[in-house]
């Protein structure tokens, strides 16, 4: 993903959904505790932290920072909510692991890579962790558990 254009995106929706944006600049292995102290110390309640694989690696320190700040956040993936994020609505990383293994197969058997067609994600899923919801002190409308893919409890 390309993080600007993701940012570009999240800023032209704003507006319409009444919410403000405060981008914070943040990557795999930075110091994720004080982004997350700053948005508490600025009444910030919530986060989105867009797809990034450089992350992952980084994942309990970034959870655990979210959780000692108490900022609700939605990643961009689906794992981070396996892994105890809140909230995530996004590409499923394990389907496209699977749909990159058939790319190789077929590399492997002598098709040339530029001739292979370029594949997006087919679905986005929404994953709600309750158990996180629960510890952050949030309750989830039932009409918005009802439209999740994934329900973790």
């Amino acid at each position: 993903m390309d993080d600007l254009r993701d940012l570009d995106e999240v800023q032209k929706a704003a507006p319409a959904l009444k919410v403000g944006i405060r981008p914070i600049d943040m990557h795999g292995g930075s110091d994720f505790g004080d982004q997350f102290e700053t948005l508490r110390r600025e009444r910030i309640p919530g986060a989105v932290v867009l797809p990034d694989p450089t992350f992952w690696p980084h994942r309990e320190a970034l959870l655990a920072a979210a959780a000692k700040e108490r900022v609700a956040v939605i990643y961009g993936t689906t794992e981070f909510a396996r892994v105890g994020g809140f909230m995530a609505y996004g590409s499923n990383s394990r389907a496209i692991a699977r749909r990159s293994a058939t790319f190789i197969d077929k590399i492997l058997r002598g098709a040339k890579p530029g001739d292979l067609p370029v594949e997006q994600p087919a679905k986005l899923e929404l994953l709600i962790n309750l158990k996180t919801a629960k510890t952050l002190g949030l309750t989830i409308p039932p009409s918005l558990l009802a439209r999740a893919d994934e329900v973790i409890e």
